[in-house]
């Protein structure tokens, strides 16, 4: 039977190319996307492309719904080709989407966000493509802010040429054997794959052949990588890319957290990106590095500001911390993203900013004319990144001032939320959150996160509970919620 399977796969001629090959393609692509080539003729090229290409049999279409989860559909290729303008799927099925008796949504595809993939990694004859999310009558659906990011950075593009750009430093954890998050409810803990700490991981022991593996992926995917190392906690890794553009950016934070999940799942481990997932050890974050530029020109820089930042930088910086409190759930969107906010652990829960303290909210990296940032610290690795840069953007370019400070008062610096249902509660009290996600959108989130809250314990207390796992929104144990 073996035999027969063996010499049936000589029948098959599907897609495999070198990573060098890879690299070149999907750099080619990813500068097209940044000089705004033309959407109908990128569109053009990559229909012929797929026309031609016989030894590609499926395109996987990628969306994400409103908690940042990713959803991939693989579509047929000849049928993708005849049908791109009439792909719909069952909204209903998707938590935070629409109800069953509007079930039906549309895909519209983004030639732009195109990848070539490692066929080692995800299987040969593929590759992949970001949606947007349609409504019935085809335009923009409210919950999907792939589709608001894409449209704000496009407003922003056409009225002076203004361009978000948005880096982001996202940790992981590597634990023994596969799927163990979705078995966490059964056995009650982690095991760590190596108990070495912040750079001492010797060359080919577990930790390392997988960041090797996984940055080999992202260099394919053209990522643009720098660097790469274990972090801090016993199995901790991070590996970083160069900043982009702002739809760039968010693409390649959900591509990360899935090719580092395929690359683990191959060698019989689990990546996982919840940000407390081990008592007594350090969380993982999503530091979101972000500046703002016109005509190529940084504008957060001033050689004769404070920290080397310019006004628009501290402006954009007091809006965000002027209402830190209420945007904390887009920035910690699970329970359990509350155990990382301690500030045992070097957590960042503080509302202030600074050049040096991490544990300040958000802090001003060293830098010059080309890298003037803002660093935002206390945000999760599974924030919806989507949702996340279009809050960020819009708070910290449109959000309400700060008060004047009263110079009568001793100041006292303010602490995040450390629980989410004191997070929830802020954000829905929030008339400005309310405005720019649009008040259906805005209760629907905070819906979203009750039903996880809600079957876990109030009190975090010193043990993680296996709820708080199990209910995750990453955690996709259709089963168990299928039980409630």
């Amino acid at each position: 039977m073996m035999e027969a399977c063996n010499q049936g796969s000589h029948l098959r001629d599907f897609l495999e190319l070198p990573y060098e090959q890879l690299e070149e393609l999907n750099l080619e692509s990813k500068t097209a996307r940044l000089n705004r080539v033309d959407a109908g003729k990128i569109e053009e090229q990559r229909r012929k492309y797929l026309t031609d290409e016989k030894r590609i049999k499926a395109v996987t279409v990628c969306f994400s719904d409103l908690e940042g989860r990713l959803h991939m559909l693989d579509y047929d290729k000849k049928f993708l080709l005849s049908s791109a303008d009439n792909l719909t799927f069952d909204g209903s099925s998707i938590r935070g989407f629409t109800e069953i008796t509007e079930s039906d949504l549309r895909l519209g595809i983004d030639w732009s966000a195109f990848y070539w993939l490692p066929s080692d990694i995800f299987g040969p004859g593929k590759v992949i493509v970001f949606g947007d999310v349609k409504d019935q009558a085809g335009k923009m659906f409210a919950a999907d802010f792939r589709g608001r990011l894409a449209n704000l950075t496009r407003e922003m593009y056409a009225k002076d040429k203004t361009v978000a750009h948005v880096s982001a430093e996202i940790e992981g954890f590597l634990f023994k054997g596969r799927d163990a998050e979705r078995k966490y409810y059964e056995a009650g803990n982690f095991e760590f794959l190596s108990t070495g700490g912040y750079y001492h991981s010797l060359p080919q022991d577990p930790l390392r052949q997988f960041i090797d593996a996984a940055a080999e992926v992202q260099r394919a995917m053209a990522f643009l990588n720098e660097k790469d190392h274990p972090e801090v906690g016993p199995s901790q890794f991070e590996m970083n890319f160069s900043y982009a553009e702002a739809m760039v950016a968010a693409d390649q934070i959900q591509l990360y957290k899935l090719l580092c999940r395929q690359v683990a799942q191959r060698m019989g481990i689990t990546a996982s990106f919840l940000p407390k997932p081990v008592t007594g050890v350090n969380g993982s974050g999503m530091h979101t590095n972000m500046s703002i530029s016109r005509d190529n020109k940084n504008l957060f820089y001033d050689q004769k500001g404070q920290d080397n930042l310019s006004s628009l930088g501290h402006q954009f910086i007091a809006r965000i911390l002027n209402i830190a409190d209420e945007i904390c759930l887009v920035l910690n969107s699970s329970v359990n993203s509350y155990r990382r906010l301690d500030p045992n652990f070097e957590a960042p829960n503080e509302i202030k900013s600074s050049a040096v303290n991490r544990s300040a909210m958000i802090r001003v990296p060293l830098g010059n004319e080309r890298s003037a940032r803002i660093e935002v610290r206390s945000v999760s690795p599974d924030a919806n990144p989507y949702l996340l840069i279009y809050t960020l953007l819009q708070t910290g370019l449109n959000g309400p001032d700060p008060a004047p400070p009263d110079t009568e008062k001793r100041p006292r610096t303010r602490i995040l939320p450390d629980n989410i249902y004191a997070a929830m509660r802020q954000f829905k009290r929030s008339t400005f959150l309310t405005e720019i996600l649009g008040e259906n959108t805005h209760g629907k989130f905070v819906e979203l996160k009750h039903m996880a809250a809600d079957r876990c314990p109030r009190a975090l207390g010193n043990r993680i509970k296996r709820s708080e796992i199990m209910f995750h929104h990453e955690v996709t144990n259709q089963l168990l919620w299928s039980k409630f």
